[in-house]
């Protein structure tokens, strides 16, 4: 034990460019000011599945962390604690540990009992959870049952409340203009469509700000279902007015079209906070598009390049931003901790770094305000109002 006290970090749902950098300024800022550091091993499951008992095996639900372990991790992708989408409040009986499964037996189970009890096992003076609204919604619960949280937020989608800006979006954003801008070469070799489906269950900021910035001609997100024949006229005006007829297209996998009940799924199954996993709506509007194609190209049918862009845009380095941003994030959060502060996330606001109670992240969705930066008649972004806003633009509003 240390003289000051334990701090545990651990990071929940999907991987990022920027968790691991996070982690590292966290650790050094920490054992410099006299901390331990404990890293909670593959999200909330690490306290589910940890074993209150001086003579157990927890190397798999909890490590030490030391300056040397992250600094060799802190330049990486991904997160070295590993991952998972584990709710404790909504936890399965087939995902329960062993040492579980006489004390609960419905089919769905609150385990925050257990929770509590090996924060306390652990000794944990502060919890420092870094992940998206999903993973930031337990850490408010456990707030509310009297432990000490800071939140740091994270998600590809940038869509976490009360934050402008979330670890691994920058990143994103830089992968989907890049990987956007090779496809093209293919694209205009072959004279096609080229549709894109990218990152934004509810929030289309990933497609939105990749196509203000020059990577695609138009772009469809979640918060405006699209009417197919309207994005059919102008992908094939677009396309013909290039001198390599091709056109761009970005579509946010929880995008809709019009009279579309509900978002493209690859299956029924559900995780444990209520989702189905996304995917399948660039294959119709492909579809659709290639269709469509001839009532706007004088009869003669397009084909369509259509690819999803998925763990390319998640995987490898952080970007430039994804680097400084969680260096920040990370030493606020230690602020907090040395002030005796928690119930707080981590926050930017116009540009400056804040803190907002952690309340923010169960509160109304972020999503992008069409009205304010989306084109319903071109369907793209609008180009105006940037004088005093923020980096990104359309993700100040909270």
């Amino acid at each position: 034990m240390s003289s000051k006290g334990t701090i545990g970090i651990l990071t929940g749902g999907g991987d990022v460019p920027g968790l691991n950098p996070a982690i590292r300024a966290i650790t050094i800022r920490a054992l410099r000011e006299g901390y331990q550091v404990l890293g909670i091993r593959r999200g909330w499951a690490g306290l589910v599945e940890l074993v209150p008992d001086r003579q157990a095996d927890n190397s798999a639900n909890v490590q030490v962390l030391t300056k040397d372990i992250v600094n060799r991790a802190g330049r990486t992708g991904g997160t070295f604690l590993h991952t998972s989408r584990t709710r404790p409040s909504h936890l399965p009986k087939s995902n329960l540990p062993e040492h579980l499964r006489d004390k609960y037996t419905a089919e769905i189970n609150d385990v925050t009992p257990e929770v509590l009890r090996n924060i306390e096992f652990l000794g944990l003076d502060f919890l420092i959870p870094i992940g998206g609204d999903d993973t930031l919604s337990y850490a408010q619960r456990l707030h509310e049952e009297s432990v000490k949280v800071v939140a740091i937020p994270k998600t590809m989608d940038n869509d976490v409340p009360g934050t402008d800006y979330c670890i691994g979006f920058s990143t994103c954003v830089t992968r989907t203009i890049e990987l956007t801008h090779r496809l093209r070469t293919s694209a205009g070799s072959h004279e096609r469509y080229l549709i894109i489906e990218v990152f934004g269950r509810y929030a289309g900021f990933t497609a939105l700000l990749p196509t203000m910035a020059g990577a695609a001609d138009r772009c469809i997100i979640p918060e405006y279902p699209v009417d197919i024949e309207q994005l059919a006229r102008l992908a094939t005006e677009d396309r013909n007015r290039h001198p390599s007829k091709y056109s761009v297209i970005l579509v946010s996998e929880g995008a809709k079209l019009q009279h579309q009940e509900e978002m493209s799924f690859e299956g029924q199954e559900v995780d444990q906070y209520g989702h189905r996993k996304l995917g399948g709506i660039g294959d119709k509007v492909s579809a659709l598009l290639k269709d469509l194609s001839p009532r706007f190209n004088n009869g003669r049918r397009i084909n369509v390049l259509n690819q999803r862009l998925g763990y390319l845009v998640r995987s490898g380095e952080p970007d430039a931003l994804d680097s400084i941003v969680p260096m920040a994030f990370g030493n606020i959060a230690l602020d907090l901790v040395l002030s005796g502060t928690s119930g707080r996330l981590v926050a930017i606001h116009n540009g400056s770094y804040d803190t907002v109670p952690i309340t923010a992240v169960t509160g109304q969705k972020k999503i992008v305000d069409v009205e304010k930066y989306y084109n319903i008649e071109r369907l793209r972004p609008k180009y105006e109002s940037f004088m005093r806003q923020p980096l990104f633009i359309m993700t100040s509003d909270i």
